[in-house]
């Protein structure tokens, strides 16, 4: 028999867009920020809770397992076990899910389980030739054979590679993840208009949250060494419309391309944590949880469209517990891309899509516009990376409890060609 799973509580930090320069936070400052008053608002000590599991891809060399550091940081004592996990965009929602299973097979009562990510940290990284040359310089033997050597040096030797741009190129398709939002913009007619009409409504909806007050308590301050205080995302823009973004130049396929800084997700910097606790420790600490964790699936598919893959995680899970469209609430589909989502909603409506790729009878049909990302999304918040499958569980749950919502799903594309989907119900 298995136990059932609840989502007791959660915070994250404002998400800050990067600008060009390394933020004032790393993941572990980021993680701190979010867990410190989340962990100080609870009936319980830091000793109570089991195990700590944090998504972070972009670790950085003096955070070596940022989930240990950042539990030592907040003073969860030097036996508490922690560790990261990864798996590209769905690495914060993964440590929720690998917390599910812990508790629901018997193993822990109460997990804190995060992502926390800094995207403006990412490592500049040498060339190849240079990393060759330098290693070549490094074995030269006397002065002479050192002249020879830098004799040899290039320019170009001296200009670093922003890691995030490898970083975000497939090794496999070579298409960066851009490029993947515009083959899917291309086989599902997305057009440049409805892109950017996604992205203002993006923008739109999460600055109303803020404004009245949903975001309160999900959303906690930061402050820097330098006494800079943070409180809320800072890439949002509520003024922003359709004519300014037709203004913007694509960004991957000139001059045609659909996918632009506008409608894509931001490079951004920001941690969240989620609360996981069994009936037992609810009943024993007097915790009021926010929705029940049902089930997770985890889907993969070729890399070059791997912006489908909350299409295929979705609809396997539903299927599996026997659920229509009509069965869920809302929907938290992470917006790496405007077009990218908007694909997915086609490729739901689309017949012979579903009976081909989801073994379906016909199409799966449309997702309302008022049960989707309800407040918004990535295009507005940003995406840290390691963070956002956190983020989009922990809102779909708030959101579920404000809107008296029963069942929600929430879920995501993953870099590499992945899909993760998580299912909540109301507690």
């Amino acid at each position: 028999m298995t136990r059932p799973v609840y989502l007791v509580d959660g915070a994250r930090t404002p998400f800050l867009k990067a600008r060009g320069k390394p933020g004032p936070f790393t993941p572990v400052d980021l993680a701190v920020q979010a867990g410190r008053p989340l962990l100080a608002r609870q009936p319980f000590g830091p000793e109570d809770i089991d195990l700590v599991i944090l998504g972070c891809v972009n670790v950085i060399a003096d955070e070596m397992n940022p989930a240990r550091v950042a539990a030592l940081r907040l003073g969860m004592g030097d036996d508490q076990v922690a560790f990261t996990v990864q798996i590209n965009c769905g690495s914060g929602m993964q440590s929720i899910d690998t917390a599910f299973r812990y508790i629901q097979d018997g193993h822990q009562d109460m997990v804190l389980a995060g992502g926390a990510e800094a995207l403006s940290h990412a490592p500049l990284v040498l060339r190849e030739e240079a990393a060759a040359w330098m290693g070549e310089m490094a074995q030269a033997d006397g002065m002479t054979e050192r002249a020879k050597m830098l004799a040899k040096i290039k320019p170009e030797y001296l200009k670093p590679v922003i890691g995030l741009e490898r970083g975000l190129t497939d090794p496999v398709s070579t298409l960066n993840m851009g490029q993947t939002a515009e083959v899917l913009a291309y086989r599902f007619g997305i057009t440049r208009e409805e892109a950017d009409a996604y992205a203002v409504e993006s923008h739109h909806r999460i600055d109303r949250a803020r404004q009245e007050g949903w975001l309160d308590g999900e959303v906690e301050p930061a402050f820097s060494r330098d006494g800079e205080a943070f409180d809320r995302d800072t890439g949002v823009r509520p003024d922003t419309d359709t004519d300014a973004l037709a203004g913007i130049k694509p960004a991957f396929e000139r001059p045609h391309g659909k996918v632009t800084p506008g409608n894509a997700s931001q490079i951004t910097d920001g941690a969240s944590w989620t609360l996981l606790a069994s009936e037992e420790a609810v009943e024993k600490h007097g915790l009021t949880p926010i929705a029940k964790i049902v089930d997770s699936e985890w889907s993969a598919l070729d890399p070059s469209v791997m912006g489908l893959g909350p299409v295929l995680c979705s609809t396997a899970m539903m299927q599996r517990h026997g659920m229509s469209r009509e069965d869920i609430g809302l929907w938290e589909i992470n917006e790496a891309f405007a077009a990218q989502v908007l694909a997915c909603l086609e490729a739901w409506r689309d017949a012979d899509f579903c009976r081909a790729v989801l073994g379906m009878d016909g199409a799966f049909g449309d997702i309302p516009h008022d049960r989707l990302n309800v407040d918004g999304g990535a295009i507005a918040v940003g995406h840290p990376v390691g963070t956002s499958g956190n983020r989009i569980v922990l809102h779909l749950a708030n959101a579920m409890r404000r809107r008296e919502t029963t069942r929600g799903i929430a879920t995501e594309c993953i870099g590499g060609g992945q899909g993760g989907a998580m299912l909540l119900e109301a507690a």
